[in-house]
C-alpha cells in the first residue's frame, strides 16, 4: 500500500521537508475559526437540504463555514456531490457521479431569493463524464438565478471542462459576473496535486475567458492559489504572474488545510504578514483586486471583490 501512494503522490521538498516528513502538530495560533452555529447557520442548512441542494461550504469543509452561513451566504455546488477527479487537496466525494437533477438550476435560483443574495457564487464538480462537462447546467443556473433575482450578480467558479472550449463559450455566452477557474497550486505540483488537470490548459482557459466582452455584461476573470503544498516563494509569484499575463483581474490566496489524513500534508504555514506581502505584490503586478489571507478560500468575501479604482 505504501509503493502505491509513494507512485500516485511523489514527493516534494520544501524547507527541508518532504510529504512524509512535513511536521504534524497543532496548526499555528493565526488559523482560528470561529464557530457561531446560530439561527442564520440553522437557516441556511435547512434551506439547502430542503431543496436538495449541496454547498462547497459543507462538501469540501470549508474553515468559514460558520462564518458565511450565519450571514447568509453560501457557494452552490451543482452536479450533485461526488467528482469524477481525485485531486490531492479536496474532501469533496469521488466515485460515480448520480444523474443531472434537471430542477437543481431552478432550486438554487429559489435559495438565492430566500437568502435575499446580492451575490450569488455557483461551482460544480468535476464532471468528466458529460460530454460537457456540465456546462448546460451551469448556464441554466444563470438562467434562473437571474430570472428570480434580476439585481443579483452571478459569479461561477468553473471546471476545466477538460479543454471543451465549445463548453467554456456556452457559460461566457450567459454573461455571469464573474468567471472563477482556480489554479489551485503551482506548476510543478500538478501531476501531484491535480494529476487529472493541467496547467497549461488552465491558463488557456482564463486568458481565452478575459477575451469575452458585452458592454451590459464586462465579465471579470478570476482564479485562486492554495499556499503551503510544497511551492517556493519565487514558484509563487511566478504563478501570480502567469495568471496576470492572461489578464485575470482578481485573485485569492489562502492557506492548505489538510481535511483529513489520506489527503496531501501541509508543507508550510505561511503567517499573515506574508499574506499581507503577497496581496500587494499581486496588486503591483495589476490585479484589480486581491483577497489574501490564511482562510481565505475562493468565494470567501466574493461579494467584495470589485476592482481597486
Amino acid at each position: 500500500m505504501s509503493e502505491v501512494k509513494k507512485k500516485s503522490l511523489p514527493l516534494v521538498t520544501q524547507n527541508g521537508f518532504t510529504s512524509r516528513s512535513a511536521p504534524v502538530g497543532p496548526k499555528p495560533p493565526w488559523i482560528k475559526v470561529k464557530i457561531t452555529a446560530d439561527e442564520n447557520f440553522q437557516t441556511v442548512r435547512n434551506m439547502v437540504e430542503d431543496l436538495s441542494l449541496h454547498t462547497v461550504c459543507q462538501e469540501a469543509r470549508c474553515p468559514n463555514i460558520f462564518e458565511c452561513f450565519s450571514n447568509k451566504t453560501a457557494t452552490f455546488m451543482i452536479l450533485g456531490d461526488i467528482c469524477t477527479r481525485h485531486c490531492g487537496f479536496c474532501a469533496v466525494s469521488k466515485g460515480k457521479p448520480q444523474l443531472v437533477d434537471p430542477e437543481e438550476p431552478r432550486h438554487v435560483g429559489e435559495a438565492v431569493k430566500k437568502l435575499g443574495l446580492r451575490h450569488a457564487v455557483i461551482t460544480a464538480v468535476n464532471r468528466d463524464d458529460l460530454p460537457d462537462g456540465g456546462a448546460h447546467q451551469f448556464v441554466e443556473t444563470i438562467y434562473w438565478v437571474r430570472k428570480l433575482n434580476p439585481s443579483c450578480k452571478v459569479e461561477v467558479l468553473i471546471p476545466d471542462f477538460c479543454g471543451n472550449w465549445q463548453a467554456l463559450d456556452s457559460v461566457m455566452n450567459a454573461y455571469p459576473d464573474v468567471l472563477n477557474h482556480n489554479t489551485e497550486t503551482v506548476s510543478r505540483l500538478y501531476r501531484r496535486v491535480r494529476p487529472d488537470a493541467n496547467y497549461k490548459q488552465t491558463l488557456e482557459l482564463l486568458e481565452r475567458a478575459a477575451t469575452y466582452y458585452c458592454a451590459d455584461y464586462p465579465v471579470l476573470t478570476k482564479s485562486g492559489i492554495m499556499c503551503g503544498l510544497g511551492e517556493s516563494w519565487d514558484e509563487l509569484i511566478a504563478a501570480m504572474q502567469d495568471l496576470r499575463s492572461v489578464n485575470c483581474d482578481i485573485l485569492t490566496l489562502g492557506q492548505y488545510l489538510r481535511p483529513t489524513m489520506r489527503h496531501l500534508p501541509v508543507e508550510k504555514f505561511y503567517t499573515p504578514e506574508e499574506f499581507t506581502t503577497l496581496k500587494q505584490i499581486g496588486l503591483d503586478m495589476g490585479f484589480k483586486y486581491v483577497e489574501s489571507g490564511p482562510l481565505v478560500r475562493s468565494s470567501y468575501h466574493a461579494h467584495q471583490h470589485q476592482p481597486v479604482q
